[in-house]
């Protein structure tokens, strides 16, 4: 696995690149003056953090020939104001599924990605207590 940064402007723009030429913006976003054009590192990793469980999510449901309707997952990431570095301490996702799925199924699918296959979650996991909650066609999933 391989990315490329060049820089776009005399700022903080830049532009990351990975082997197949998908690109993302990356800008400082707490910068004084000018416009964010880009996404910060941290926004982006807790964007990756959604992607990689979604990912998890949809394999191991259509592993059980589940297929869904629909997924949406909100991250939101807390860190300590004024910490250098200002790692996350928490981190709370919001995984809404919509299908023909059991909540007990849909509730293992979650919770393996999490606890088990999830690279983005494991990687964060040392500095970092992940919690989520998982809905499904409308309707929290109680967890034991």
């Amino acid at each position: 696995m391989k990315v490329q940064l060049e820089r776009l402007d005399q700022d903080f723009l830049f532009e990351v690149a990975n082997t197949n030429g998908h690109r993302v913006l990356l800008d400082n976003k707490s910068k004084t003056t000018g416009a964010v054009k880009g996404i910060s590192p941290m926004e982006l990793l807790l964007m990756g953090l959604a992607g990689c469980s979604s990912i998890d999510i949809v394999a191991i449901l259509r592993k059980q020939k589940i297929e869904l309707d629909d997924i949406q997952v909100d991250v939101e990431g807390f860190r300590p104001e004024g910490a250098v570095p200002a790692l996350f301490q928490t981190i709370e996702v919001a995984v809404r599924l919509e299908g023909n799925c059991s909540p007990e199924k849909a509730l293992r699918a979650v919770k393996l990605s999490f606890d088990k296959y999830c690279s983005v979650s494991k990687t964060l996991e040392p500095t970092a207590q992940i919690k989520y909650t998982v809905e499904l066609n409308g309707a929290i999933i109680p967890q034991n």
